[in-house]
């Protein structure tokens, strides 16, 4: 089935809007004016998914993407997209969800801080492997096949180096199991994971704010060292006091900042391998007033420790399926004067918003962060106070 659509806007996942013949119509990498011939892929109600066929006449925000991979791999979908309409977008994707789920009448100015880098700024990645077809790269959009890709655009120079090098390596080096790598860079190195053939593993260092992380691709990192002073400096702004509680801490990008403003830092991290990071981050920093608990953030938050706490600035940064219930419901009971709340994904985080509004904060401001140039994904940083 085919249709002729015009592109209104960009929704949340990256999908251009647009209306045909009673039906809302999603249409993957689109740009806002577009007028398109697009194949319906499928149908979900009164939602059609469609791609597009042709570009009857090209939106003037369009751009041709410089990747040859683009609208195969499955990684960037708004290489479609000038830079400033990129983040145009972003910022109105979150707007999108704040007013649709998150039910706020007044949505504060959203401001996407653009990445110093537009390209060449991912310091991690996974690479997929096919060691039957022989290609190594990332999967094709929407399937489990994998493109293969010589070089990526958004890598930073020292991974595509390593790209090349593991796409050099003889096939018969490779495990025989092997399906995918995890691939980060620091500032002593590049890190694989598993280490074969002639790559080694070592510990990564990273400096921020004068504050030294160790790190390993087995751990949760940020991917885009460009932006995190500024997203740090947000999110931690002027709080101080007795007792702070970092959820979802990693290896401590701000749990250790946050040990020097609170008498007291209790960091929760369901991951063994950051957990270890964070608590040598700490002792590293010689920050003994701060101690991270390995345990899920749902099993601490049960705990009768986290019942008896009394907290004076909570700060949360889960993944992108946002913060469980039986958190954002503990949050609200301490009664923690200021949250920050850090976010990759700005559905869930307008769903978090609207509980924790419900509970009695209000929002004190909001700002973006572009970590993820060429994509539709965001970084969003809310601080709150109780009302």
């Amino acid at each position: 089935m085919f249709l002729e659509v015009e592109i209104e806007r960009i929704l949340p996942g990256g999908y251009g809007l647009a209306h045909a013949e009673g039906k809302t119509v999603f249409v993957s990498l689109a740009a806002p004016g577009d007028r398109l011939r697009v194949r319906v892929d499928r149908e979900q109600g009164n939602i059609l998914f469609a791609s597009i066929e042709a570009i009857l006449v090209a939106s003037p925000d369009r751009i041709e993407p410089p990747c040859p991979y683009f609208g195969r791999c499955g990684g960037c979908d708004f290489q479609q997209l000038t830079y400033e309409k990129q983040l145009a977008a972003k910022a109105e994707i979150i707007r999108d969800c704040l007013h649709r789920i998150a039910r706020l009448e007044h949505v504060p100015e959203i401001v996407v801080t653009p990445s110093p880098r537009d390209w060449s700024y991912r310091m991690r990645a996974m690479w997929q492997i096919d060691q039957a077809e022989r290609t190594i790269g990332y999967y094709e959009r929407g399937s489990r096949r994998v493109c293969d890709v010589a070089h990526c655009a958004v890598l930073m120079p020292e991974l595509e180096e390593t790209l090349e090098r593991v796409r050099g390596t003889d096939w018969q080096e490779f495990p025989p199991d092997l399906k995918h790598l995890d691939v980060v860079a620091g500032e002593n190195g590049v890190w694989l994971a598993p280490a074969f053939a002639e790559f080694e593993t070592t510990e990564l260092e990273l400096t921020i704010r004068g504050e030294r992380y160790g790190y390993n691709a087995e751990s949760f990192f940020q991917i885009n060292p460009g932006l995190l002073e500024p997203l740090i400096e947000f999110a931690l702004h002027d709080v101080s006091g007795e007792t702070a509680i970092d959820l979802y801490c990693g290896v401590g990008l701000f749990t250790l900042p946050l040990a020097r403003r609170f008498k007291q830092v209790i960091g929760v991290e369901a991951n063994p391998k950051a957990t270890r990071f964070a608590r040598r981050n700490l002792q590293r920093a010689g920050l003994a007033n701060a101690r991270v608990i390995n345990t899920s953030v749902v099993e601490w938050i049960r705990s009768s420790a986290a019942r008896s706490a009394a907290v004076d600035f909570v700060l949360l940064d889960p993944p992108r399926a946002g913060a469980e219930s039986a958190v954002i419901n503990r949050i609200i009971d301490f009664r923690a004067p200021r949250v920050s709340y850090v976010s990759c994904d700005p559905a869930t985080l307008a769903r978090d918003l609207k509980k924790l509004i419900a509970g009695g904060y209000e929002i004190e401001s909001l700002v973006a962060y572009d970590l993820f140039p060429q994509t539709h994904h965001v970084e969003t940083v809310v601080r709150l106070h109780l009302s």
